[in-house]
């Protein structure tokens, strides 16, 4: 993909961060115009509202279907914002583009499935529009890239992604846990990317945007996709992740934005001291895996299993807890003693074997 373009429209300043917001859904006619021209008081050029809304059990708000599409017509009339909405079907995509819609965005539900993808690929063959993609409902970077694969495939140059996090078995702060590693490494994959942030979907709550926000410039995102509604508390779908015009400005201008460019011999010293700590724990790993050998010698003599449950998950927990002793997160420590664990269990059955 390195002929990707810059999510670009005709007039539209594209200084980081590119900011695209509106409500979760289009709601009325009234609820929108309203959304939409306090937003572009505050200086957001790209209005997003969800015509169709892919719910996750039937009998909620499911969108108002085609005539959302003449709402945001008036929208771009009225404030001369670029207009962006969902798409999950081929007859989505042909209505968003006869209805002039100027961005589409693909949802993690759509993105999961390979089989929606393509039809929405093929639909889009011979257009030149931007798209963007959201990352799955799971924390799987190839079915992500697979989905972008297939738009790019069908021609679209303007594309990016959206990062709104990935459904998680425990319990967690957040709706969607964030595991920053996924983004990260497709930006080291796919470096010219355009990658946007989902604080609403992350997050979950209107109190966690701000922060997410700032993680995501941090980062080096692009951009942010943000649900924003005139009155949030009366939403008719996701009330708790939306917030005022009024208070997106807010947010949005005390955002600390970083020079991505900036790189000084302070920074140069302590990279290094990253590389050599990052060889050392090399070493250690290396020595960790021998011992693992000699285990698998161990229990091959003694005719016993390679794995014993009991005291994996009583690693796990101790590990765990150190890390949180130590000020790291214990999803992360649990992350990674998980993989050397895998790595253990292959070095052993290479000997068992």
């Amino acid at each position: 993909m390195n002929d990707l373009k810059p999510i670009t429209l005709p007039g539209l300043d594209t200084a980081r961060p590119l900011i695209i917001a509106g409500p979760c859904s289009a709601e009325t006619e009234e609820q929108v115009l309203t959304t939409a021209h306090a937003l572009a008081r505050k200086g957001i050029q790209i209005f997003r509202a969800g015509v169709w809304k892919p719910r996750t059990k039937p009998g909620g708000f499911e969108g108002v279907g085609r005539v959302g599409l003449e709402w945001l017509k008036k929208v771009k009339a009225e404030t001369g914002m670029f207009t962006a909405t969902e798409v999950a079907t081929r007859a989505h995509v042909e209505a968003a583009l006869v209805g002039g819609v100027d961005l589409l965005w693909i949802g993690a539900r759509t993105a999961a499935n390979p089989f929606a993808m393509q039809e929405l690929a093929d639909s889009l063959e011979g257009v030149d529009v931007p798209v963007l993609v959201k990352n799955p409902v799971s924390p799987d970077l190839e079915l992500w890239i697979g989905a972008l694969e297939r738009i790019y495939n069908a021609g679209i140059r303007r594309l990016g992604a959206i990062h709104r996090g990935f459904t998680w078995v425990d319990k967690s702060l957040y709706r969607n846990h964030p595991y920053w590693a996924i983004p990260i490494e497709l930006r080291r994959r796919i470096p010219n990317l355009p990658l946007f942030s989902d604080p609403s979907h992350i997050g979950g709550k209107r109190e966690l945007i701000a922060p997410l926000s700032q993680q995501a410039m941090d980062l080096g995102f692009d951009g942010l996709i943000v649900e924003s509604h005139c009155a949030p508390d009366t939403a008719w779908s996701d009330k708790n992740q939306q917030v005022s015009p009024e208070t997106l400005s807010f947010i949005l201008n005390n955002l600390i934005i970083r020079d991505m460019n900036t790189t000084t011999e302070n920074l140069n010293e302590l990279r290094r001291q990253i590389d050599k700590l990052d060889n050392e724990l090399l070493e250690l790993l290396s020595r960790r895996m021998q011992v693992s050998q000699e285990i698998g010698s161990y229990k091959k003599a003694h005719q016993m299993p390679v794995l014993q449950a009991q005291r994996y998950e009583e690693i796990l927990e101790r590990r765990a807890r150190q890390a949180v002793e130590l000020g790291m997160d214990r999803e992360f420590m649990r992350t990674v003693m998980q993989a050397i664990h895998e790595e253990s269990i292959r070095q052993q059955m290479k000997v068992i074997e």
